[in-house]
């Protein structure tokens, strides 16, 4: 149970196994798009299926698992940047100069910040999933 609090790719032994096993075919392009949504939630595929039918229309466990991690991951980054901006800000005020770093430095935030409302709308779609259902 602790391999599942912790988000790790097993599933939490089950007293007397798991007995059925399941063969499911899909084409290319079903194969394709579940393998590439299993990849994002970095779970294999038979466990995205299993928790996707587990969860009915609902995101699964591992899905939202990774989306809070992205979401912490971008928070963390827009931090850093907010600090890079003000040393830079800093030094461009003493030196009465914007030395190029500020633009480099000015379009990372802006990408950390695209990433961050990525994730927040993400986080906004999966709440209006569980509301819904």
């Amino acid at each position: 149970m602790a391999s599942a609090a912790r988000g790790s790719a097993r599933l939490v032994r089950r007293e007397g196994g798991r007995r059925h096993q399941v063969k499911v075919r899909l084409s290319e392009e079903e194969y394709a798009a579940v393998g590439a949504r299993a990849a994002a939630a970095r779970v294999s595929v038979p466990r995205l299926l299993v928790e996707a039918a587990l969860a009915g229309d609902a995101v699964t466990a591992s899905e939202r698992r990774a989306l809070i991690s992205e979401l912490l991951a971008a928070r963390r980054m827009v931090a850093a940047m907010g600090g890079n901006l003000n040393q830079l800000a800093r030094m461009a005020n003493t030196a009465g100069q914007v030395r190029p770093e500020v633009t480099a430095a000015a379009e990372a935030a802006q990408r950390a910040a695209d990433r961050l409302a990525a994730a927040a709308a993400a986080v906004e779609a999966l709440t209006r999933l569980r509301s819904a259902g």
